[in-house]
């Protein structure tokens, strides 16, 4: 299980929306097969490993996900599991989708094949918290990159803030931008940043056989401040724009620079509801969001307890009380209201740490 879950890996840049599956055959102790999903709309990880190879009956199945019954954008795998003959089949975990949980299991267990869950079932769902989230929860799993002083600065009071990481930290961010389905921002960041926000890693340095992916841009612009000339609207790969503005001109203005526009029910407030951002997205399959943004949205995507792990790099630095924080919280009375998070790993990137860190929300993954 533990070489199925390395073939998923394999997948990290290349699947969404698709989750990163895995599969080994083993008969007598000697690998038989093997392979992994790809790409969206190729062969899922089973019919990979098993199409070029002849699988012998009575041979033992790994897979990192329950094998699917249903019909796709491919055919169900657990047919063709089946039509294979083999003595069982050993899964790390369900599918997460409660409308097929199982179902994929019990075809198998009512074909007299032997099954067996749960081997390295947290590694398997380490590989897919965004199909997860949006499968369970309704909502992408969210992921905020910040890179602060050691003080906790973003910026200078007059706004400057490039750069405050080194040049490892910023290429690694590259591989956090990869891995995500969307990338999400707010206007005021890219009208103060002109950020590109794209992938500019080959796909040699993604260790990928097919393309490069880009992830969707995704822009919080409430009033559509953005005039469509902003560097972003010049790089590859999609810009959704969600606003509560319903002036033509101003949408037709972003349209035509290439971002699609989407205009949300205000519910008499002059903000974006971010819950509903966020479920909007999920009904769009996007799995993973990476957020690179200011104070306010950051503040807002955590009071709203939509963030489920912040990656940090700290530079080390000091920027003083008059620089800019990371957060918008607004004024907390009682220590109870803080953020609370768990710290999950520190490395250095470069001259920079890294802090990978968990929050603690209602998200089920």
């Amino acid at each position: 299980m533990a070489q199925a879950l390395r073939l998923a890996h394999k997948g990290l840049y290349s699947t969404h929306p698709n989750p990163r599956v895995g599969c080994v055959v083993v008969k007598n102790e000697k690998l038989v097969a093997q392979g992994w999903h790809e790409f969206t709309g190729g062969p899922h990880a089973e019919i990979n490993a098993t199409e070029s190879s002849r699988v012998p009956v009575g041979s033992d199945f790994y897979v990192t996900l329950e094998p699917c019954s249903h019909q796709g954008r491919t055919p169900p795998c657990v047919d063709a599991l089946i039509k294979l003959m083999p003595r069982r089949v050993i899964v790390a975990m369900q599918d997460p989708n409660p409308a097929v949980a199982g179902r994929g299991i019990a075809k198998l267990k009512a074909a007299g094949i032997e099954v067996i869950e749960g081997v390295l079932e947290s590694e398997a769902r380490d590989l897919n918290p965004g199909f997860i989230s949006r499968m369970l929860n309704g909502r992408p799993f969210v992921r905020l990159k910040m890179a602060m002083s050691l003080d906790g600065r973003t910026a200078l009071k007059n706004g400057r803030s490039q750069w405050i990481s080194g040049e490892a930290a910023r290429k690694d961010v590259q591989f956090l931008r990869a891995r995500s389905s969307a990338v999400l921002t707010s206007a005021s960041t890219v009208i103060k940043d002109n950020p590109s926000l794209n992938i500019r890693l080959s796909k040699q340095e993604l260790g990928q056989e097919v393309g490069v992916r880009q992830p969707v841009r995704v822009i919080v612009d409430a009033q559509l401040r953005l005039s469509g000339s902003e560097k972003i609207f010049d790089t590859d790969g999609d810009i959704w724009i969600y606003t509560l503005n319903h002036n033509s001109a101003d949408v037709d203005r972003l349209v035509a620079a290439g971002a699609k526009v989407e205009v949300m029910k205000n519910n008499q407030q002059d903000h974006i509801q971010l819950v509903d951002l966020m479920s909007h997205l999920a009904n769009r399959e996007i799995n993973e969001i990476h957020t690179e943004c200011g104070q306010i949205l950051a503040g807002a995507l955590l009071q709203a307890q939509l963030v489920d792990e912040m990656i940090i790099y700290m530079s080390p630095q000091l920027m003083g009380s008059q620089s800019r924080g990371a957060f918008e919280l607004g004024e907390l009375t009682r220590m109870s209201d803080s953020v609370h998070c768990g710290i999950e790993q520190i490395r250095n990137i470069g001259d920079d740490m890294r802090l990978t860190l968990s929050l603690k929300s209602e998200v089920n993954i």
